[in-house]
């Protein structure tokens, strides 16, 4: 018998597709709706004849017994025409070399896909049996897929996005960002409710209690975890708040740790302004998120170690600094000096190395030059002592001269002054004041006056004063 193909492999016709597409109830509900077993008015017989059902009482009692008759069950096989209606409900078929079996899986289940199967991928599909009514076929409506082998569908999501990334550059080493040695700000995006942030804040504070610790809570598992974290990654990374940032949480199951295996969180982590440090589960755990981040630490706690220095190593830094600060300058200014020293006498040598030569010169010069500088200089300085006599005697008689003309003016003065006629017997009478009294009515109102005469002054009274009349 010739194996079907493809057409004959996709059991819905596009029209069922379509009408699932829009939103039509999953045929199991509809039918489940109709009841079962035979209709409580069976078609019309002869009744004498055989007891005939209709297609729909034989469809729906098949389905009661397909849905009643076997547990949920696994299956294994290989994917084939994989399709994805609009309305997010995933179809196919799983075969082997012998028989196929038409699947479905509902928009609810399908969105705990991780990624889509690739064509003639082997899975296990864990559901039920059932019957489409109004078709006659009988389906797997599948709860769970998983992938065979390593991890399944997880592994190939993974690896798919890990290529893609890898060709964007975004895992090369050289991207990666150093961390601030001593960090003032340090954020975190995690559950605010699980052990990794507890392990994180204890580290810092026993390592380096000053350090400002920014907390971004977010789901870090089920549906919509991977945009939250990826919204706390932006959010802090914009703020300004921070200088580094640890994204992570705790350990579990490939599928508890799935949001950091997303893209949204990896695009996140390469645009974030800052430093990141993936600490997602265990060591043994690597995710999308540790590839891309700027290091990856095993667990939140040694994410914490490794974002802020030890305080204890720093103290021990700081207590060895001052003697290796003392020796290096010590050494620096040993060194400074023994250099200066070298430079002062190479700069003697040099300066007596451009000197000697010059001053050779110079006493050649002046070996040359006194000669007949001599025989310049002897007859001027004759002429110049000539000269210097010449104008001593010269200077003599002027001042002789003015010395007698001074004496002569000298005779002149003194015949003139007040103290020759004070020396030929007078006297002149003065005021208070120093005025000299040269009238009777000088007297009248200075009951008390100084005589002058040629060698002192006499201290006098006015007793009476008598005027005469002016000649």
């Amino acid at each position: 018998m010739t194996p079907p193909g493809k057409e004959a492999l996709d059991l819905f016709t596009s029209a069922e597709r379509d009408r699932v597409a829009e939103g039509d109830e999953p045929f199991e509900a509809k039918s489940s709706r109709e009841g079962g077993g035979p209709s409580d008015h069976p078609a019309s017989v002869d009744p004498g004849g055989p007891e005939v059902w209709t297609v729909s009482e034989v469809n729906r009692t098949a389905r009661r017994l397909l849905e009643t008759g076997l547990p949920a069950l696994w299956v294994a096989g290989e994917v084939a025409n994989w399709t994805k209606a609009r309305s997010g409900h995933r179809y196919f078929t799983l075969k082997d070399d012998r028989a196929q079996l038409r699947c479905v899986m509902w928009k609810r289940d399908a969105a705990r896909l991780p990624v889509d199967p690739e064509e003639g991928m082997r899975v296990r599909a864990f559901g039920s049996l059932t019957l489409y009514e109004a078709r006659g076929e009988y389906q797997l409506s599948v709860q769970t897929l998983e992938g065979e082998g390593q991890e399944g569908l997880w592994r190939l999501a993974f690896e798919r996005l890990r290529a893609r990334l890898e060709q964007e550059g975004h895992l090369d080493p050289s991207r990666r960002r150093p961390l601030p040695r001593l960090p003032g700000s340090v954020g975190v995006v995690t559950s605010p409710t699980g052990a990794a942030l507890r392990d994180i804040l204890s580290v810092i504070g026993r390592r380096a209690p000053w350090t400002r610790v920014v907390v971004r809570g977010a789901r870090v598992q089920g549906e919509g975890a991977a945009e939250a974290i990826a919204q706390g990654i932006r959010v802090l990374g914009e703020s300004g708040e921070v200088e580094v940032m640890i994204v992570g949480r705790g350990g579990g199951s490939i599928e508890d740790l799935w949001a950091f295996n997303e893209e949204p969180v990896a695009r996140a982590i390469v645009s974030c302004p800052v430093p990141v440090i993936s600490a997602v589960g265990h060591e043994v755990d690597v995710t999308i998120s540790d590839l891309v981040a700027d290091l990856r630490a095993p667990t939140p706690s040694a994410a914490g170690e490794a974002v802020v220095p030890d305080r204890i190593a720093i103290l021990e830094q700081l207590e060895g600094i001052e003697p290796r600060l003392i020796r290096a300058l010590r050494s620096q200014a040993g060194l400074r000096r023994i250099r200066l020293q070298e430079a002062r006498s190479r700069m003697i040598r040099g300066i007596q190395r451009i000197l000697e030569p010059r001053r050779a010169v110079l006493e050649r010069r002046a070996d040359r030059l006194t000669p007949a500088m001599r025989g310049v200089i002897v007859p001027s300085a004759l002429r110049v002592e000539g000269t210097a006599a010449r104008m001593g005697g010269a200077i003599r008689a002027l001042v002789d001269r003015r010395r007698e003309r001074l004496a002569r003016l000298a005779g002149k003065v003194e015949a003139l002054s007040p103290l020759s006629t004070l020396r030929r017997g007078y006297a002149v009478p003065l005021g208070p004041e120093g005025t000299v009294l040269r009238r009777a009515r000088d007297f009248r109102h200075r009951p008390r006056f100084q005589l002058r005469v040629v060698d002192g002054r006499i201290q006098c009274e006015t007793k009476d004063v008598e005027e005469e009349a002016d000649t």
